[in-house]
């Protein structure tokens, strides 16, 4: 059974280009935010597996969100990416409640799959 994928970005050609990669490599997307607080709206509605989850956001960052989903209930998968790489964010990153961290330079289908234990 394909994992459920919410992908969050605020740059809408991202966000489709995401949906098409991780869609070919058997991820079910099954929805798409562009800030923040609407990404904690939809895991509570959509209840994704994993969320690929840009750190830098308009509103409340990826940190934020990747905090407050930690403490739902259901609480997906969260993996950060961003443009920048990891050691722009230092201890902030490595405190994160999250599984890891992508460079959006390297994110593909397999290291996506093999970063949340599937495939």
């Amino acid at each position: 059974m394909a994992l459920s994928l919410l992908i969050v970005d605020d740059h809408a050609g991202f966000r489709g280009s995401a949906r098409r990669l991780f869609s070919e490599h058997g991820f079910d997307v099954t929805g798409a935010a562009a800030d923040g607080e609407s990404a904690i709206e939809q895991v509570g509605r959509l209840r994704p597996d994993v969320v690929l989850l840009d750190i830098q956001l308009p509103g409340i960052d990826g940190f934020e969100v990747a905090r407050c989903l930690s403490r739902q209930t259901f609480a997906p998968r969260v993996v950060l990416t961003s443009s920048r790489d990891a050691a722009a964010y230092g201890e902030r990153l490595r405190c994160a409640p999250v599984l890891g961290f992508i460079p959006k330079h390297e994110l593909s289908g397999p290291a996506l799959a093999a970063l949340v234990g599937e495939r």
